[in-house]
């Protein structure tokens, strides 16, 4: 989703119900009520551009796009990227309702506490190659990662 690729002259409603398009609608409006409850900005913005949000809700919006298609998998790169920290909150607060909801999700961030507090799995990149590879617990304990993060000495 990065860039978000938001299409400025359609609605927020209509970016989202894109990827459903070829749904019933009965099946394409409850998507859009899941989407909404998961994002309420998004539900109150419905009419306005997909464009003339703020960076977090159009990050809500790319997000709530791509739910719309009912996924097995969701690739999230960078998520907070320049976010304010409340809508980072927000996101990973989403992210864990669709954790729970039993959606598999990559999760590639900086943000190595959120993505630790979220993740089953961790694999964290050095130059290219996986330097720790574990559990979220195992990895949050490992004096390496802190030494990977941010190259303190071990």
């Amino acid at each position: 989703m990065e860039g978000r690729r938001i299409f400025p002259s359609l609605t927020v409603e209509e970016n989202l119900l894109l990827p459903a398009r070829d749904v019933p609608a009965d099946q394409r409006a409850e998507r859009l009520e899941r989407v909404y409850a998961l994002f309420p900005d998004l539900k109150e913005r419905h009419a306005n551009s997909g464009t003339s949000m703020s960076g977090g809700q159009q990050q809500m919006l790319a997000i709530g796009r791509a739910l719309m298609s009912r996924p097995r998998l969701v690739l999230f790169d960078e998520i907070s990227l320049g976010l304010a920290p409340i809508m980072m909150d927000r996101l990973y607060e989403a992210l864990a309702e669709l954790r729970a909801a039993g959606l598999t999700m990559v999760i590639v961030e900086q943000d190595v506490e959120r993505a630790l507090d979220l993740a089953d799995e961790v694999h964290v990149m050095e130059h290219g190659r996986f330097a720790l590879s574990g559990t979220a617990k195992t990895i949050r304990d490992d004096p390496m990662l802190r030494h990977l993060y941010i190259g303190t000495g071990t």
